[in-house]
C-alpha cells in the first residue's frame, strides 16, 4: 500500500461499499453513476473524516496526548467524528465551536456531546486562536493536547484518502470498470487532496473532481497547492501536478456554507426516493445537486461513468428538518 509505512489505527469499518446507482441514472438520461459509501465508514453514523482520524489518533497516542482539541462549525461531522475517535481510544476531547451555547442541541451537536466531547464556545472569535488558547489551558491544567485542524485535513490526515483511492481501485479492478470521472464534496481541502494524491501516483486516468460548499476555487485551488506536495512527501512519492488537475466547481455554494437552498432539497429527496441513499444539507446534498447540474447541462453524457463519494454528514438532516420540509419550487 501506497500508505503502509505511516502508522494508522484501526477505526473506520473498510472497504466501504462500491455500489451502482440504476434508478438515479435512469431518471436523468445517464450516465452510468456509482456511489462510493463513505457514509458507512461506521465511526457514530460514518462519514469521510474516520480515515483521516486512523492516522491523526496514531500520532497522537504516539506523541502521547491525552486530549484532542479541534474546531468546526455547529453542526460539523468532523467534529462529531472527532469526539468518537477519542473515545474509542480513550482520549478526552474539546470542540472549539462558533458562536454561543444554542438553545438546540440537535444532529451532530448533539452526538459530540453524547460522545462525551466538551464543547468551548468562541463567540465571533477566529476558531483556530480560540483553539491555542484552549491548548496553553490544557497545558496550565497538567494534560497533553493534540491539535487538529479543521476538517483533519492536514497533510497527515489527507493520507486517509490516498489509502481511499487505493482501495477504490481495487474495486475498479475486481469490476472492471474504467471511470470517467469522481465527484465528491470539497471544503478543506483534505479529502480532495488525497484522492488527488492517490489518483496521480496510482495512473487513474479519471478526472477528480471537487464540488466546493462554501470556498471560491481560487481559496479551495490555493489550499490543494499547499496540500499536495506536503502529502505527498509523507509518502517519499515524487509527483508533479498541471493545471488539468484541479478541477473545482464553485458553482454550487448558494447563499453560503450550510445555508441550504432548493437544489440541495431536490438532490436529497431525488436521491433518497430513487436509492434508498440519504445524502446531507450542507455537503453531500450540495455536492449532489452539482452533480445532476452537470448531468442535465451535458458535462457527463449517457455513455460516460461517475463515481461520486458519498462523504456521510446524515445526522445534519435532523438538524435542518423545517427547510426539508419546504415545497420545492
Amino acid at each position: 500500500m501506497l500508505t503502509s509505512s505511516v502508522r494508522r489505527v484501526p477505526i473506520a469499518y473498510l472497504p466501504t461499499p462500491l455500489v451502482e446507482m440504476e434508478r438515479l441514472s435512469q431518471e436523468l438520461g445517464g450516465p452510468r453513476l456509482f456511489v462510493k459509501r463513505d457514509d458507512q465508514t461506521g465511526l457514530a453514523t460514518g462519514g469521510n473524516k474516520a480515515r483521516k482520524l486512523e492516522y491523526l489518533i496514531a500520532e497522537a497516542l504516539d506523541q502521547g496526548a491525552d486530549t484532542v482539541l479541534t474546531v468546526g462549525a455547529v453542526q460539523s461531522n468532523h467534529a462529531r467524528q472527532t469526539a468518537a475517535a477519542a473515545a474509542m481510544h480513550g482520549l478526552r476531547c474539546v470542540l472549539i465551536l462558533p458562536g454561543s451555547d444554542p438553545a438546540d442541541w440537535s444532529g451532530n451537536l448533539l452526538l459530540g456531546d453524547l460522545l462525551g466531547a466538551r464543547v468551548h464556545w468562541a463567540g465571533g472569535k477566529p476558531l483556530h486562536e480560540t483553539m491555542m488558547e484552549v491548548a496553553v489551558e490544557e497545558e496550565s491544567a497538567g494534560r497533553h493536547p493534540y491539535l487538529i485542524p479543521l476538517g483533519g485535513s492536514n497533510p497527515l490526515g489527507a493520507l486517509g484518502y490516498v489509502a481511499a483511492m487505493e482501495e477504490l481501485m481495487g474495486q475498479l479492478k475486481e469490476r472492471d470498470l474504467d471511470v470517467d470521472a469522481i465527484v465528491f464534496a470539497s471544503s478543506s481541502g483534505g479529502t480532495q487532496a488525497g484522492i488527488m494524491v492517490g489518483a496521480k501516483a496510482l495512473g487513474f486516468d479519471g478526472r477528480v473532481v471537487g464540488i466546493s460548499v462554501a470556498k471560491t476555487e481560487s481559496g479551495l485551488r490555493e489550499i490543494l497547492q499547499e496540500l499536495l506536495p506536503e502529502t505527498a512527501e509523507i509518502l517519499g512519492l515524487d509527483l508533479s501536478f498541471d493545471e488539468t488537475d484541479f478541477v473545482v466547481y464553485d458553482d454550487y455554494v448558494g447563499e453560503g456554507y450550510g445555508v441550504m437552498g432548493a437544489p440541495e432539497r431536490e438532490a436529497i429527496r431525488l436521491v433518497a426516493s430513487t436509492e434508498g441513499i440519504l445524502v446531507d444539507p450542507v455537503y453531500t446534498g450540495r455536492a449532489m445537486a452539482g452533480l445532476l447540474d452537470l448531468i442535465r447541462r451535458g458535462v457527463y453524457g449517457p455513455s460516460e461513468t461517475v463515481i461520486f463519494w458519498h462523504t456521510g454528514g446524515i445526522p445534519a438532516l435532523f438538524a435542518y428538518s423545517e427547510g426539508l420540509m419546504k415545497a420545492i419550487p
